[in-house]
């Protein structure tokens, strides 16, 4: 008797981060050892995106996956389209790595019964509405939370990337090391410092990021700087990139700056402790945004370019964790992936493939743990299921750095230092006119 076929449905399939999951399932269909590899061998999947790739360019990296492939071509947000084909196709797991509108998205899956995954929130109505900039993150939040509530017939995990996902089951399993002592603070921490191996082939006009340039400078110049306290989000009157707040991950140092992020959300308000994302990328990407802090509308019309190893050579690596600060002592916990490493193994870069272990440990947990209905972010799955979510994120990505700074750096206000005199908020440019 053949095997019942697993119908996975992927959104925003010709993106980054779906190439990289996409390799992750070409990985788990050749190897029998892999959580997942009867559900992917046995799999159909169906690929959507707005501007549909031919099939070559996915034969092309995930050879093994080639002939479960279907292609479509259609925009997520119009109409009925989507319900309809997830009806059609009978779908039973939708990966969402689209810009569509998870709010959308979700309720189709919840209306048919359909199980869902996504790595971020998306909200189109925010993205458009000028009179939110600085605070979309926030909004994209309030608005999906009344959704999530709601949506009781399906099982969904949301915001199961790197960070916002990864650094969660990171945090939680930290904190069992000293059950009995409370941090004060928690922040998320990443270094990438990805360029390409032979600068001459920057562009002093082109900024460079390892995902969608255009959603990190939402991130970067158009929002103002968060942080959670008392499970309450605070915003700072303030650039980003005007302070900048120094992390200590044993003998490694940097200074990154505090941005807003799902996941301070959610672990801010489980937990009550202080909670900011601080991030550093490339040299030449953070020059280039100090040098035009007067006036950042600039940025917009500057060439944006990914560093795909595809198009040449990079060096460096994605440093992803989380730092507990106690009283007394801090500890962490982090994985760095070299894109050299990455690439040859998974033809991605090593930021993208961090975020589809997320993706990936979500999927595997979807399919293979009894979980209740309901839609969890990552933290909330781990303290109320017995997922094995940790388990399967392992599989792919394999080394973790634990240890801990024999003293305390304090919280925000003491780590933080700022770049020249304190700067005029620049008029900030609506999405809606960038796009």
């Amino acid at each position: 008797m053949a095997s019942k076929k697993t119908v996975i449905t992927i959104l925003g399939s010709g993106g980054g981060v779906a190439k990289a999951v996409l390799a992750i399932l070409n990985k788990s269909a050749a190897d029998v050892n892999d959580p997942i590899h009867s559900k992917i061998k046995h799999a159909i999947i169906h690929l959507i995106d707005i501007k549909q790739k031919k099939l070559a360019y996915y034969r092309k990296y995930c050879p093994n996956l080639a002939g479960k492939l279907v292609l479509h071509e259609f925009d997520l947000m119009r109409g009925n389209l989507f319900m309809h084909h997830l009806r059609r196709t009978r779908t039973r797991l939708v990966i969402d790595v689209s810009w569509a509108d998870t709010n959308k998205m979700l309720r189709c899956c919840n209306r048919l019964g359909v199980r869902y995954v996504n790595s971020a929130l998306e909200n189109t109505r925010v993205d458009e509405d000028e009179d939110l900039e600085g605070f979309t993150l926030i909004e994209r939040y309030e608005r999906f939370e009344p959704v999530r509530k709601a949506c009781t017939n399906t099982t969904a995990i949301v915001c199961s990337g790197m960070n916002p996902g990864v650094v969660q089951w990171m945090a939680l399993t930290l904190m069992k090391a000293r059950p009995n002592k409370k941090p004060i603070g928690l922040y998320i921490v990443e270094h990438d410092n990805t360029f390409y191996a032979n600068k001459a082939k920057a562009r002093k006009d082109t900024l460079y990021t390892t995902w969608s340039v255009e959603c990190f400078l939402d991130e970067a110049i158009l929002s103002y700087p968060m942080l959670v306290r008392n499970k309450t989000p605070l915003f700072l009157y303030d650039d980003v990139y005007a302070k900048e707040y120094k992390v200590t991950l044993g003998n490694k140092r940097f200074y990154g700056c505090l941005m807003p992020h799902e996941e301070s959300i959610t672990l801010g308000k489980m937990l009550g402790v202080e909670v900011g994302f601080l991030y550093k990328i490339n040299d030449h990407t953070t020059k280039l945004i100090r040098d035009n802090l007067s006036d950042v509308d600039d940025l917009w019309d500057w060439r944006q370019k990914v560093l795909d190893p595809a198009d040449a050579a990079l060096t460096g690596r994605d440093l992803v964790g989380v730092l507990l600060v106690y009283d007394d002592i801090e500890t962490y916990m982090y994985n760095a992936m070299s894109n050299k490493t990455t690439y040859a193994k998974y033809k991605t870069n090593a930021t993208y493939l961090q975020v589809a272990c997320g993706i990936y440990g979500a999927v595997s947990s979807i399919l293979l743990d009894r979980l209740p209905k309901g839609v969890f972010y990552v933290d909330s799955l781990l303290k109320k299921t017995k997922s094995n979510y940790g388990k399967y994120v392992s599989y792919h990505m394999k080394h973790f750095v634990l240890g801990y700074n024999d003293r305390a750096e304090g919280l925000l206000h003491h780590r933080a230092r700022r770049f020249g005199r304190k700067p005029v908020m620049s008029k900030r440019q609506p999405l809606k006119a960038r796009r």
